[in-house]
């Protein structure tokens, strides 16, 4: 604990470089000189020490190229810490919707810090699809090991970006392992607004691996359009939901009025490309579990998509 509270200068507001589900995320340069990620958990975030430690052991063990590394952990009274590798380009959210180095402004206890402090490029179409790759990869294998893992709230900063723009999936907070029966029943509903399945809505919730396609469905409209998730979206004249929108504007052929305008129209962006990466998504974000693909076949469609 000395250790960590001395390489974030004793958890510094200047330090934040995340606010993730259940806590900050500070920057710290440890005594060895490794650059690392901490996550400090607000107390309630987890109820006991050994299902905390359990969890912990579990993610420690992932070893994926698109999966955060989880390097260690600090568990003592009410005090919960994460550490974990540094990803140095921030999130996708960032990457998406900032424009401005004042859109990462953190307020608290009267203190501002900023976390980011350049104007980010917008990204490429390949960009945007090596980066939707990488998340089906990662979520592919967290579903194919011998105990699957549902994730449960994959979205835009739950994706961190190393300087390849390779992504790396990350926040583990809600994430669940499946027992026998491919199934777990939760007390509670988990995820984030916008990127929750339709049967959450209905009132169902059991986690299985297909309600992390559908908010990888979900993240690939936001990513190749660049609207929110949760905000309706315009349609001649009538506000609408992202899913619902992306379905119509498929119906109608128009995939590439999706873009989001700050995609660079460089040469070679090919409308077959752009139209089947919206089948995909649509595909992922059907109504009912049945009708959307598992993550192999994601991966599959993905990765022998022309660009």
């Amino acid at each position: 604990m000395e250790e960590l509270s001395r390489a974030t200068n004793n958890f510094s507001n200047t330090l934040i470089v995340g606010d993730g589900s259940f806590g900050y995320v500070y920057k710290a340069c440890l005594s060895t000189g490794a650059t690392v990620a901490v996550k400090k958990l607000s107390p309630d975030a987890f109820q006991g020490f050994r299902e905390f430690a359990a969890e912990m052991e579990t993610l420690s063990k992932l070893r994926h190229h698109n999966i955060v590394k989880i390097l260690g952990y600090w568990a003592s009274g009410p005090e919960r810490l994460l550490v974990y590798e540094f990803i140095e380009e921030g999130n996708l959210d960032q990457w998406l919707h900032e424009s401005s180095p004042t859109s990462s402004t953190h307020h608290q206890n009267d203190e501002v810090s900023i976390s980011i402090d350049f104007i980010r490029s917008p990204l490429s179409w390949v960009t945007r699809v090596k980066i939707m790759r990488g998340v089906a990869h990662g979520l592919c294998y967290l579903h194919g090991l011998e105990k699957p893992i549902i994730h449960r709230d994959i979205k835009a900063s739950n994706v961190l970006l190393d300087s390849e723009f390779e992504a790396h999936i990350a926040d583990f907070g809600l994430a669940r392992r499946m027992d026998k029966s491919h199934s777990h029943v939760s007390t509670q509903v988990a995820g984030t607004i916008g990127y929750m399945p339709p049967e959450y809505r209905d009132g169902s919730n059991v986690a299985n691996p297909k309600v992390d396609v559908y908010s990888f469905g979900v993240l690939m409209i936001e990513t190749v359009s660049g609207h929110r998730p949760n905000l309706a979206v315009k349609l001649e004249g009538s506000d609408i939901g992202l899913v619902n929108w992306a379905r119509k504007m498929k119906e109608r052929n128009t995939e590439m009025e999706m873009l989001d305008v700050n995609i660079p129209r460089e040469e070679g962006l090919k409308e077959e490309s752009v139209r089947e990466y919206v089948r995909v998504a649509c595909m992922c974000t059907g109504e009912l579990q049945k009708d959307r693909p598992e993550m192999p076949e994601v991966v599959r469609l993905l990765d022998s998509m022309p660009i």
